[in-house]
Formats: structure tokens, C-alpha cells, sequence
């Protein structure tokens, strides 16, 4: 698993999500339920998690769409 994607955007995980499994690439949020130790502020970032195999073409379906992997 390589991480994809870090963001304290729940919005931008869903949206790459969907994207990814459209396109057949299986994707892992992690770190979702960390808000209940931030208290809900959304400071504490999210990652997406995907195959090694799938995270040259995720890299570049997010970036297609507009969404910064910053790796």
C-alpha cells in the first residue's frame, strides 16, 4: 500500500475515492475516525491509501481531475 493522498478535506477523500473506483483502482481511507481525538475540529489529516500497483495511474487520475497528491 503506498499513500495517495493527505488532506483534513473529508469532501476531497470521498471525491477521489469515487473517482478511483470508477476507474477499477481500489482505494483505502484511513484515519477516518480521528476526529474523535481532535474533538471534530478536522485538524488531524486523512489519507488514501492505494495498491503499489494502481498508484502511478491513481496519481494520475487525481491529477486529471484536479486533485494534488503532492507526492
Amino acid at each position: 500500500m503506498k499513500e495517495l493522498l493527505r488532506t483534513t478535506d473529508p469532501t476531497v477523500i470521498a471525491f477521489a475515492t469515487v473517482l478511483l473506483e470508477g476507474e477499477g483502482i481500489a482505494a483505502f481511507p484511513l484515519d477516518v475516525h480521528m476526529s474523535v481525538l481532535d474533538g471534530s475540529l478536522g485538524i488531524l489529516p486523512r489519507r488514501l491509501m492505494v495498491a503499489d500497483r494502481d498508484h502511478f495511474r491513481a496519481t494520475a487520475i487525481l491529477r486529471d481531475n484536479g486533485i494534488a497528491t503532492g507526492k
